[in-house]
């Protein structure tokens, strides 16, 4: 799930036990000559401060935003079609296939377009639609323009804006998603020379109902493939993060899981799979910010799974307890925070 927003918190608790006692006050009142002596009794308030320890164990939260409810989605595969990329064709049809075979049996339609911003506005295939299979995709890819531009934050606006073939199929109350293919950097100059006015722009698109996911070069780190830093798909990773979509290392020789995952993400949330296996008792379900109760945690699968979906647009929010494995992740010791 999402990928999600981790959130780790630090914790304090005290409790305060507040006391009374009784102490004797006096005071002196004089007539004439004679002094009498008048004794009351008053409360002093006595607190008492006691350290209660917290529990053991680091804390994470897991997170999502449900989704809305939408009547269909229309889909864009943004390809790099550069030189370099020839070598993925057998992973990007595979992935393609993963995608078509993971989609229900309505609603959806799923076009192709290069990530050069020229072609992508003159693209005029009509989508593949239910019924349509791998032979169908295949046909798709191979007679779609190409150019030599690396821009698919451009090219995707060009597309959705400006193509007027496009505007005949697209459906404005369907959910949209797009998935950028590249071994390079995003390098849109035009509309969006920064990753935070395509994130403002694509935020605005399908009343919220608007997903990424990128199939990119990641951190050679933790990458397969052999590449230099300034190779990584940067740009595309911030981005799709920010809408908690599927990142997936281009090298990688099976794209189908990723593409899945994306597929699913269209659909409403019914559980979350969580990160780390919980102390049970620690756990707590935040919707929106209030306590909520409509869920059981199934230690089977490390799942919360709810009694009540969330509707659509909810932030959830799954906190609690965990050991970590000794010498393990112990996850970031930051807020992330959901889209």
């Amino acid at each position: 799930m999402a990928k999600n927003y981790l959130k780790q918190l630090l914790v304090f608790v005290a409790a305060v036990l507040t006391g009374c006692t009784t102490n004797m006050d006096y005071h002196l009142v004089g007539e004439g000559s004679g002094i009498e002596v008048i004794y009351e009794e008053v409360e002093v308030p006595v607190y008492v401060y006691e350290e209660v320890p917290t529990d053991p164990g680091l804390v994470w939260v897991d997170s999502f935003l449900q989704p809305q409810s939408v009547d269909g989605v229309d889909i864009l595969w943004v390809i790099d079609t550069s030189g370099s990329m020839n070598r993925y064709d057998e992973e990007l049809m595979a992935g393609i296939q993963a995608m078509l075979l993971a989609l229900p049996e309505s609603g959806w339609r799923l076009a192709m377009l290069t990530n050069d911003p020229s072609y992508a506005s003159i693209e005029s295939q009509f989508p593949l639609v239910p019924g349509d299979d791998i032979v169908d995709a295949e046909n798709m890819y191979n007679n779609m323009g190409r150019g030599h531009r690396e821009e698919g934050f451009d090219a995707s606006y060009e597309y959705l804006v400006n193509n007027e073939y496009a505007q005949t199929w697209l459906r404005y109350d369907a959910a949209l998603l797009v998935v950028f293919v590249s071994d390079e950097e995003e390098q849109s100059d035009d509309h969006f020379p920064t990753v935070d006015g395509y994130i403002s722009w694509y935020q605005g698109l399908r009343n919220g109902s608007a997903f990424l996911s990128s199939i990119v070069n990641i951190d050679p780190s933790e990458s397969l493939c052999n590449t230099n830093a300034y190779n990584n798909g940067d740009r595309y990773i911030e981005a799709t993060e920010h809408f908690g979509g599927q990142i997936v290392d281009v090298c990688s020789e099976d794209w189908s899981a990723g593409v899945v995952d994306a597929a699913s993400r269209l659909e409403p949330y019914e559980y979350i799979q969580l990160t780390y296996e919980p102390i049970e008792e620690s756990i707590r379900v935040f919707i929106n910010g209030a306590l909520n109760y409509d869920w059981y945690y199934s230690a089977t699968d490390n799942t919360i799974y709810f009694t009540v979906i969330p509707g659509g647009n909810d932030l959830v929010e799954v906190g609690y307890r965990y050991f970590p494995d000794e010498g393990g992740d112990t996850g970031d010791t930051g807020l992330d925070t959901a889209a």
